[in-house]
């Protein structure tokens, strides 16, 4: 392939944004398709590139606790765009990476249209172009048009449901019975706590569960992400479930009544740098708006709450990777089409754009050389991502995942579990940086 070519990319959210950049870098000339602001999706709001849609946090950044925070650092490593930026628009979040919403995507949406290989074109694509190679990393909200061209490609898509979570005035919440703190200290003040009693929470519970429910179309399956489940399906499993999920108490101590560790607990995160929004952590719901206003002013210290965007449900679409994708991203049927993003069954924001970022390298690669053989190791974060989507568990049993240290291969030595991760993110980043070191 000639290195003058042109690759095309469908969607510009967190994987085709970051794959546009990592070619542009290599003197790729990139056309990326949006097809927002003209056309929305039932979870966007803006038309910026690389838009958060349900919530603000990049999740744990510590490499030595966290698998997120190792792919965190190898996306570093990497010069990753999304990271990179993300970086520079951080929010206090105890030890998450929690960013300033909108000037985190205006700052991508910024640099992608400033480069000189980059062309953004905001239309919507229902098919990709007759000619060239083209990356669809058009996300799980992919519009209907291009759904369908993909199943009549590829046959029946697999799919799952996600949902967002309430977003609450600042200025209306009541302090009187809230507080500010994160689990044992880690980050200070990072996160609001709305505390409940062992009454509270079971009439809490039970208002979920009797709550009416935004209706599935008579087409529609049910297949939630175990990750990303609605608060009241959470609830339905059982009453104590929830206080050892998102409502889980321990390591909070409230201030209003003596350092006393609450019987369960609502956490709210800053999700904009002016500290005027806050997010409602781990509730995703698929309640109707109205049921979610009375049931979630339950909660002490929220009785007056102005909720700034309520919680909602949308359809995801996720393909088959393992048996339809090569190592490199690939369609084994049409090798000049490519995938990359929550589209190829990888989940959440740090992975999306880790696989983007995949996608770019080898394009990039595949555009000089007409093959890829440069390959990250699987002893990295990044490399066991790729793993799982490629040669995972095939059919119905495939399914969307984080990034987690269930995926990294086994340590050759005996390690004791307690440095198990430390040592799985040592040998992680040194294995990436010898990687790059012979492929700079």
């Amino acid at each position: 392939m000639a290195s003058t070519a042109t690759i095309h990319i469908i969607g510009a959210g967190l994987a085709g944004s970051e794959a546009a950049w990592q070619l542009a870098q290599r003197q790729i000339p990139v056309i990326l398709y949006e097809m927002r602001p003209a056309q929305s999706t039932p979870a966007h709001q803006t038309g910026y590139c690389a838009e958060l849609v349900c919530s603000n946090s990049l999740r744990a950044d510590d490499p030595q606790r966290n698998a997120v925070g190792v792919l965190h650092q190898e996306m570093r490593l990497l010069d990753s765009l999304i990271l990179h930026t993300a970086d520079r628009h951080r929010l206090p979040a105890g030890g998450a990476l929690a960013v300033d919403r909108e000037g985190f995507a205006a700052a991508v949406s910024e640099q992608l249209q400033q480069h000189p290989l980059i062309t953004l074109v905001r239309q919507e694509l229902p098919a990709p172009p007759a000619e060239g190679v083209t990356l669809i990393a058009s996300g799980p909200l992919t519009s209907p048009a291009l759904s369908r061209w993909l199943e009549e490609l590829l046959g029946p898509q697999l799919s799952f449901y996600d949902a967002l979570a309430p977003i609450v005035a600042y200025d209306s919440i009541d302090f009187s019975q809230c507080w500010k703190q994160s689990r044992y200290d880690k980050g200070g003040d990072d996160y609001i706590n709305c505390p409940l009693d062992k009454e509270q929470y079971e009439t809490f519970v039970a208002a979920l569960l009797a709550a009416e429910q935004v209706p599935f179309k008579s087409f529609e399956k049910v297949n939630y992400f175990e990750g990303c489940l609605p608060i009241e399906v959470m609830a339905a499993r059982g009453i104590q479930t929830l206080r050892f999920g998102p409502m889980k108490p321990v390591g909070l101590f409230n201030p209003h009544q003596g350092g006393k560790t609450p019987y369960a607990v609502v956490q709210l995160r800053q999700d904009n740098r002016l500290a005027t929004l806050w997010n409602m952590v781990g509730f995703q719901t698929k309640l109707t708006w109205p049921a979610q206003k009375e049931i979630f002013r339950m909660i002490p210290g929220l009785q007056q709450a102005e909720f700034m965007r309520l919680g909602a449900i949308h359809r995801n679409l996720f393909i088959d990777s393992p048996r339809l994708l090569t190592p490199h991203l690939a369609l084994r049927s049409h090798p000049n089409l490519f995938f990359a993003g929550q589209i190829t069954g990888v989940e959440g924001y740090v992975e999306s754009a880790a696989c983007g970022l995949l996608a770019g390298l080898f394009l990039a690669e595949w555009v000089e050389h007409g093959s890829v053989s440069r390959f990250p190791p699987v002893t990295t974060a990044i490399g066991a991502l790729l793993t799982h989507i490629t040669s995972g568990a095939i059919g119905p049993s495939f399914q969307p995942m984080n990034i987690n240290f269930g995926l990294f291969p086994e340590l050759p030595q005996t390690t004791r579990k307690t440095d198990r991760k430390a040592a799985l993110s040592q040998r992680a980043l040194q294995d990436l940086q010898q990687w790059i070191g012979k492929n700079a």
